[in-house]
């Protein structure tokens, strides 16, 4: 193997961990959007301000940047799906929102739109695992 080999071949090894690591990253988001929509619906059952809507979604385990959250809340609110009202609380003006009535009835449809696709999802996955498993299983006989 001559050095130009070597290198080449380290060359695109780490070219494919690129890639990879942005593709991920690429598909990782597309699927964050739609939970994100869902999980901020579901937190908005209780009113919030921004910047305690952002807490209390990181909390659980969701970090959301503001540059994602407020044009998520504007668009949301456009939509019907949130009320919002200005008031002033530790003499600041901050805005709160809420969801609406179509807010509540369109989060009960997605949430049921959710868990059934959870269920798909889950059935596929749990029958690759097991084909996965049994396909391991021949190969040790």
């Amino acid at each position: 193997m001559t050095s130009y080999t070597v290198r080449h071949t380290v060359y695109v090894a780490m070219h494919n961990e690129i890639q990879d690591a942005e593709l991920f990253d690429a598909l990782r988001l597309e699927l964050r959007r739609g939970a994100l929509v869902l999980a901020v619906l579901a937190q908005l059952r209780r009113e919030h301000y921004g910047y305690t809507l952002r807490k209390a979604l990181a909390e659980s385990g969701l970090a959301i940047e503001e540059s994602t959250l407020y044009p998520l809340l504007r668009r949301l609110e456009t939509q019907g799906l949130l009320t919002s009202e200005w008031r002033e609380e530790e003499r600041r003006n901050k805005r709160f929102y809420r969801l609406s009535g179509a807010g509540e009835r369109m989060l009960a449809r997605l949430l049921d739109e959710w868990r059934g696709m959870n269920a798909t999802i889950d059935g596929i996955v749990g029958r690759v695992v097991v084909s996965e498993a049994e396909t391991e299983l021949e190969g040790v006989r």
